[in-house]
């Protein structure tokens, strides 16, 4: 998805980012994004380990 962004692209969208939100709030934007990264992978980690379980338990079974 970002692979086709330059970095042109990128600062257009953080001046946008910066036009709307201000720069107060920028710290606090950011701080809960990566708080939603951050409880993404784990419940992507989460839900992989218990395929991972359920996997290994169906192959015990045969």
């Amino acid at each position: 998805m970002f692979g086709r962004l330059g970095s042109t692209e990128l600062l257009i969208i953080l001046g946008i980012v910066l036009i709307i939100f201000g720069p107060s709030k920028l710290p606090e934007l950011g701080k809960s994004l990566g708080k939603g990264i951050r409880e993404l992978r784990s419940s992507t980690k989460d839900l992989k380990d218990s395929i991972d379980v359920d996997e290994d338990a169906s192959n015990q079974d045969t």
